[in-house]
């Protein structure tokens, strides 16, 4: 499965703690890395610093910002063999 704009609207409209994580081919959603769920993923970006990276908008991260971000992303989990 790959990276899309839509897993990134998920994880920021998620609450506080969330991270993207890629398990066994599927991104997921999940709370802070030491939960049960986050054993055997790759943390792709957590909520917060996909936020720092998009900084604050009150009309909600531009769409161009956020394919930005998901090209960015692709690029570092290419560099990592996943």
């Amino acid at each position: 499965m790959s990276l899309e704009v839509e897993h990134l609207r998920r994880l920021l409209d998620a609450g506080p703690g969330a991270q993207l994580m890629l398990r066994e081919g599927d991104y997921v959603l999940t709370g802070p890395s030491g939960t049960e769920e986050a054993k055997g993923a790759l943390l792709v970006i957590s909520r917060a610093t996909l936020r720092d990276r998009l900084g604050d908008s009150q009309d909600g991260p531009d769409e161009d910002k956020l394919r930005e971000q998901v090209a960015l992303l692709r690029t570092e989990l290419s560099s990592l063999g996943a």
